[in-house]
């Protein structure tokens, strides 16, 4: 039993999936900065100022924003050279071999899949508070699920629909899901723009003296604020850049993958740092950081500074941030599914290719009704703490392709390299392992159950199923 065979870089570089290549490194870019930016640009940002780093969250920010720039330099490296559908998947099947690879793709499976309810979840309950500020009011019965620990019901309608939409969206081609994703970022990014241009007027720099907070002891004896709460700001930031891996699952429809995905990737990333800077040092300028621990911050500054009509504009753009962040991790989900089946390692038939649409559609009505089922019915309120950890191991698989490839296959032709080899993929990894250690104990046993799980499928079904054991490949 040879768990380590790899898939050759060849096969992902001459893939013939039937997928239609009709994306360029703009759609990459917008498709980046739909999975990145959701309602954590209005939320994690005061949170993060009033209970750990105060004015200086802009620098967890950036140190945030440096950790991702380690995964997300290693990403663009194996996009340019490996491409190939399926994210860290593909890329830890092709660097270190089939079992990492389906351990890998098991993992963003649970990803994927529970953001993507749990998202939805999200985005029902800012419709449901959105419909409420105007005098309509959902049944509670359609707004939670029958499993529901506070208020049982029979369904979450509105995140069912939602899916619903989403997935006939996905279903009708990937320029179709490209050009609605990119008409909901600009809304999303006009949201933010407003805030910027209507609170800057209203910033007093007194609230950044000082700029970072002296150190304090709460009342569970932990401290908070100084240069450590930069760091422990960063550590809770660095979850909002979660998304841009996503865009690597669409090399297959990209035009020119090994040139346009590192664009789309980095270009995401910065463009979202940017933003996250702008916002974070605007919000604390406006309002004392310690009045910022609140469910909606930015909306509290903005009514705070006496514009409660960009605040109602400003709640539009973040349910136009979950729409986009859904719809951008449902899309990953579907072409994970694809190229785990398309190898084999899940039954070949469901990497079927609709002719007229190019999209795997057998594989969309699958993962529709799962995550509909997900997001209507079952509470994820524990199983969330699994995207992060989920995360975390796949940025550390594809750092450490990056080295193993660059040991392996030093033939291979690399349009764009990772700058300070090894040390950039090296701290990525150490950044991701830290991360992963800071994690609570629900999300280990989480982790350790849904691994579990995956083993024993992989050796009941996919070692013996795959494209490799057919091949009788070592």
């Amino acid at each position: 039993m040879n768990l380590l065979r790899t898939k050759p870089v060849e096969d992902a570089l001459d893939s013939t999936s039937g997928l239609r290549r009709e994306l360029t490194a703009f759609d990459l870019m917008m498709l980046g900065v739909g999975a990145i930016i959701g309602a954590g640009i209005f939320v994690l940002t005061g949170i993060s100022a009033a209970t750990h780093a105060g004015p200086a969250v802009v620098l967890s920010f950036v140190v945030a924003g440096i950790a991702c720039a380690c995964a997300a330099l290693s990403y663009a490296e194996l996009a340019a050279s490996v491409g190939g559908c399926g994210s860290a998947y593909g890329y830890g099947y092709a660097g270190l071999g089939e079992f990492p690879g389906w351990l890998m793709g098991w993992m963003l499976l649970a990803e994927y899949a529970i953001a993507v309810a749990a998202v939805a979840v999200g985005w029902s309950g800012y419709l449901a508070n959105g419909l409420h500020t105007i005098g309509i009011d959902l049944p509670p019965l359609l707004l939670n699920g029958p499993f529901d620990a506070q208020t049982p019901g029979l369904i979450n309608l509105p995140a069912a629909l939602l899916l619903t939409f989403l997935g006939i969206l996905i279903a009708s081609g990937a320029k179709v899901s490209a050009r609605v994703n990119m008409v909901i970022v600009f809304v999303k990014i006009a949201a933010i723009l407003l805030f910027l241009v209507v609170a800057i007027p209203h910033i007093d720099i007194s609230h950044w003296r000082p700029f970072i907070p002296p150190v304090e002891v709460d009342a569970h004896g932990e401290s908070r604020f100084g240069i450590m709460g930069i760091f422990s700001g960063a550590a809770i930031v660095f979850f909002a850049y979660i998304g841009f891996d996503a865009v690597s699952t669409s090399a297959e429809e990209t035009r020119n993958p090994q040139r346009d995905l590192p664009r789309g990737i980095i270009g995401s990333l910065v463009i979202c740092t940017v933003l996250y800077i702008a916002v974070s040092g605007v919000l604390t300028g406006i309002v004392d950081y310690k009045d910022l621990d609140v469910p909606s911050p930015v909306t509290h500054a903005l009514l705070d500074i006496g514009q409660s009509w960009a605040a109602g504009l400003v709640s539009i753009g973040a349910i136009a941030g979950l729409t986009t962040v859904c719809l951008v991790m449902y899309f990953a989900l579907t072409r994970l599914v694809f190229a785990i089946c398309r190898d084999g390692l899940l039954p070949h038939a469901l990497a079927h290719v609709n002719r007229k649409t190019g999209t795997p559609t057998r594989i969309i009505l699958v993962v529709g009704v799962v995550m509909v089922s997900l997001a209507g019915l079952v509470p994820l309120d524990n199983l969330a703490h699994l995207v992060n950890i989920a995360t975390l191991t796949a940025f550390c698989v594809v750092c450490a392709g990056v080295i193993a490839l660059r040991r392996t296959r030093r033939d291979l032709a690399r349009p764009f390299k990772v700058p300070l080899y090894p040390l950039t993929p090296a701290m990525g990894i150490a950044i991701c392992l830290w991360l992963m250690a800071n994690l609570p104990g629900v999300t280990w046993i989480a982790f350790t159950l849904w691994m579990a799980l995956g083993l024993t499928i992989y050796f009941a079904y996919s070692y013996s199923h795959s494209n490799l054991a057919r091949q009788n490949l070592p």
